[in-house]
């Protein structure tokens, strides 16, 4: 079986979206992204990167990814970086994350069903999903979430999607 992070998916007149891990990708290319402004702007604020935190935050993702049941990992479309996934520990449960460059802005929902169907393989019966303040709501996700509701993490506000990960079939 193939690990979970490199499904390949090649749809019909679509770019394929690959997955790999973070520590296999141009670190020059994972450094632009990280410290995009487009890709900040929907992020808690952090400091820049430089290599030393970019090494110190991709070992901290790939331990994440050691457990069975969480998974970070790049996503790649030809050869090129578009961003990063993950199906992360979070206080209340697993979290997805997906940050994804605004090149590739329209890979999301890809991305997203991908990691649904990851969170139902590794178990998972409900995921949260967390938007900050500065995402616009998603009409999509407000269908699909069995609770919606406000939180405030590390003093910012967002919008979280409490999913099921059975909905997504």
């Amino acid at each position: 079986m193939q690990p979970r992070w490199t499904t390949t998916l090649n749809p019909p007149n679509r770019k394929g979206i690959q997955y790999c891990a973070l520590d296999a990708v141009d670190q020059s290319a994972l450094l632009a992204l990280v410290n995009s402004a487009d890709v900040r702007a929907h992020l808690i604020e952090h400091p820049i990167f430089d290599q030393t935190l970019l090494a110190d935050w991709i070992a901290s993702k790939m331990e994440i990814h050691e457990h069975p049941q969480y998974c970070v990992c790049a996503v790649m479309v030809d050869n090129e970086l578009a961003g990063w996934c993950g199906i992360q520990p979070d206080e209340d449960g697993a979290e997805l994350a997906i940050v994804i460059s605004k090149a590739h802005w329209g890979l999301g929902l890809k991305v997203f069903r991908n990691m649904m169907a990851w969170s139902r393989n590794a178990g998972h019966k409900e995921v949260l999903f967390h938007l900050l303040e500065t995402r616009r709501s998603y009409r999509a996700l407000e269908k699909m979430a069995k609770e919606v509701r406000s939180s405030d993490r590390l003093g910012r506000q967002f919008t979280t999607y409490i999913l099921s990960t059975e909905a997504e079939k």
